[in-house]
């Protein structure tokens, strides 16, 4: 018969196991995240080189910004389309159904993060690119794990361990190093406007900083799948109902002219929907690794887009990247191994407010 000793000993040891497994699960997704976003790369800038898009100088911003919401917009229409496909597949329609209407207490959660990483990340980093280069964009958009985790453990408690801390520091090291030597060649302190580019850096930064730690209040609540669902239903509102009549009514700028040749230029369409597959099911990866590993380390590890960004668009344009992608490279997977490797146990309890164990 077994002793009290023998008990507490397995009871410790299934444990154990138990988190060991939720890690990997949570780094498993945390990394399908950041392969989906590099993959994203290539079909979000081939959208840029067909019709309308192609047709729009590139010092009309204004214009470029109109073009970027209504691209946006249809964009997000399909990724909803995707993650129907998705929560039908897996019996979560009705679940869906009942975390949507219920909008004081979850759904509210996912509206606030859908402006986080809509309007306020997707366009500031556009504002970014336009007005400063798209180098810096993407080197601001590195810090938004740092963003994501400090807000999290000030709002709710989320704990972060000195070796998951070491490593998201890392692994944004590592993204400075890819995008650092061509940064300082884009900054040009003489134009006039480029304080708009370091507005839309701080914007993006902030969106998807932002956008994780009010996901992850959602998610406490809520299925992932669904919860992630309700968040583009909300950003399909947002552009088609406020922002995209609100720039038909009160600005030159042709939205309806836009709207139309994009769905009419089947190779648009083909960019559009290749992209939106991919933003689709990094999403999905994303919010999954929150509520397993936490915002903090889901983010940190979902910066390694960094590389497979350049990985794919080298695959696809068959130019070889430059020696400090190699250096980069280095620092990011020595970065994602320093928080893989901190012990299972520290995902036990993500935050004050659990209740217990998280399941993928």
């Amino acid at each position: 018969m077994a002793t009290a000793e023998t008990v507490d000993k397995l009871r410790t040891e299934a444990l154990k196991a138990h988190y060991a497994r939720l890690q990997r699960w949570g780094f498993a997704w945390a990394l399908w995240t950041a392969i989906l976003w590099g993959a994203w790369y290539v079909p979000g800038t081939a959208l840029w080189y067909e019709k309308p898009y192609v047709d729009i100088p590139a010092d009309q911003m204004g214009m470029r910004l109109a073009a970027t919401a209504v691209m946006t917009w249809i964009h997000a229409i399909m990724v909803f389309a995707f993650l129907l496909l998705w929560n039908g597949a897996l019996g979560k329609i009705a679940d869906y159904g009942r975390t949507l209407v219920r909008f004081r207490r979850i759904s509210k959660w996912y509206a606030l993060a859908s402006l986080c990483g809509g309007p306020l990340a997707i366009f500031g980093s556009y504002m970014a690119m336009g007005f400063v280069g798209p180098v810096f964009a993407a080197v601001t958009s590195l810090f938004y794990p740092v963003i994501g985790a400090v807000v999290a453990r000030l709002w709710y408690k989320e704990r972060i361990t000195g070796r998951a801390a070491l490593g998201m520091a890392i692994i944004i090291m590592g993204g400075i190093a890819i995008y650092g030597p061509s940064l300082f060649g884009e900054l040009d302190i003489s134009s006039n406007h480029v304080w708009l580019g370091y507005v839309g850096g701080i914007m993006s930064a902030l969106g998807w900083g932002l956008e994780g730690a009010v996901a992850a209040r959602a998610i406490d609540v809520s299925d992932p799948d669904a919860g992630i669902q309700c968040r583009f239903s909300f950003e399909v509102l947002f552009w088609g109902i406020l922002i995209l009549p609100f720039l038909a009514l009160f600005t030159q700028f042709p939205i309806g002219t836009l709207v139309v040749d994009t769905l009419t230029h089947g190779r648009a369409m083909l960019w559009i929907v290749l992209a939106s597959a991919c933003h689709a099911y990094c999403y999905t990866s994303f919010y999954k690794s929150f509520t397993l590993i936490g915002v903090g380390r889901g983010e940190a590890i979902g910066n390694l887009y960094a590389i497979f960004a350049l990985i794919f668009i080298a695959m696809f344009t068959l130019q070889l990247p430059e020696w400090y992608f190699i250096i980069g490279l280095v620092l990011t997977v020595l970065g994602s191994f320093v928080m893989f490797s901190e012990p299972a146990e520290s995902v036990a309890q993500l935050r004050d407010t659990d209740t217990g164990p998280k399941t993928p």
